[in-house]
């Protein structure tokens, strides 16, 4: 079983490469062996690699950014994971592909469902929805998993922001009136592992072909709490404090914090469907971040 990883470096391919090293050989590659804005170099690494399972985790994330360069931010998102697909079918070949829940607009009251309609309100959101109805177009065999606020010990995220900004100011202003899950890189890797292990599998899932299981599910952690609760549970976590980091927290509201991109105020999403398909449980959101907090070396 060959499985190609798309986005080695990531947050979440970093992850994906430990998890799914029992799975297959797994051929990890980054942005210096496929260039996502290039439809021939994605070709080329698939074709020369002949994978049974794509796992593209890879995208251009800068969300604010994305508002100034929208054509490189849709190349990345939309384009390539629908050329990934192409590939795939001329291969019968499994794609996983991650999205986000920037494809809503948050104004729901409650968590978010497979069901919902898609609103983007942010040039980001709209390439990821773009690239998720790339995949669907395809008829290839694909799960899509949606994910929320996503941190790890790697990489650029809001956790390791917060905790070098810690080390560095008194005080610390956070966004309080958007809400969400925050979910760690592992726990979307060892998920994405225990599904593929399912598929390979030669016993069914709930009397049903793993074939029947195709689509799109949402895979956050457990819980919802706001940026400031979120940065609230980091510095109050034994090993930060024992650090000597205890800047003065300040909640403040979206509009005292404007950025290019817009935001949804609600980025909850229900992992029901995965739970019921697949029987995969994200811990809530503080006791993950409990458990990656206890392994960074500060």
């Amino acid at each position: 079983m060959k499985i190609l990883l798309i986005g080695k470096n990531g947050q979440v391919g970093w992850e994906l490469q430990r998890t799914l090293a029992t799975l297959g050989d797994v051929i990890p590659v980054d942005r210096n062996q496929m260039d996502l804005a290039n439809p021939d170099s994605i070709r080329a690494v698939i074709r020369e690699a002949k994978p049974d399972i794509i796992v593209n985790a890879a995208a251009y994330t800068a969300v604010d950014k994305a508002e100034s360069e929208p054509e490189l931010a849709m190349a990345i998102n939309g384009v390539a994971p629908g050329i990934m697909a192409e590939e795939a079918k001329r291969l019968n070949a499994l794609v996983v592909h991650y999205s986000t829940d920037y494809v809503f607009d948050g104004t729901k009251q409650g968590a978010y469902t497979e069901e919902d309609i898609p609103n983007p309100i942010n040039v980001y959101g709209k390439t990821k929805l773009a690239g998720e109805q790339a995949v669907q177009a395809v008829d290839v065999q694909h799960i899509i998993l949606r994910t929320s606020w996503v941190y790890g010990v790697r990489g650029k995220n809001f956790l390791l922001t917060i905790l070098r900004l810690a080390k560095e100011r008194d005080e610390l202003k956070i966004v309080d009136d958007q809400i969400g899950a925050p979910t760690w890189s592992r726990m979307i890797a060892e998920a994405t592992g225990q599904i593929l292990a399912q598929k390979l599998s030669p016993f069914s899932i709930n009397q049903h072909s793993f074939s029947e299981l195709y689509g799109v599910y949402h895979l956050t952690s457990g819980g919802q709490t706001t940026w400031y609760g979120f940065t609230k549970a980091i510095l109050q976590h034994q090993s930060v404090i024992d650090c000597g980091l205890l800047p003065k927290l300040i909640p403040i509201s979206t509009k005292e914090y404007p950025l290019p991109a817009k935001r949804p105020e609600n980025s909850v999403l229900s992992s029901g469907s995965l739970i019921k398909t697949f029987g995969l449980t994200l811990p809530v959101w503080d006791r993950a971040l409990s458990i990656c907090l206890d392994e960074i070396n500060f």
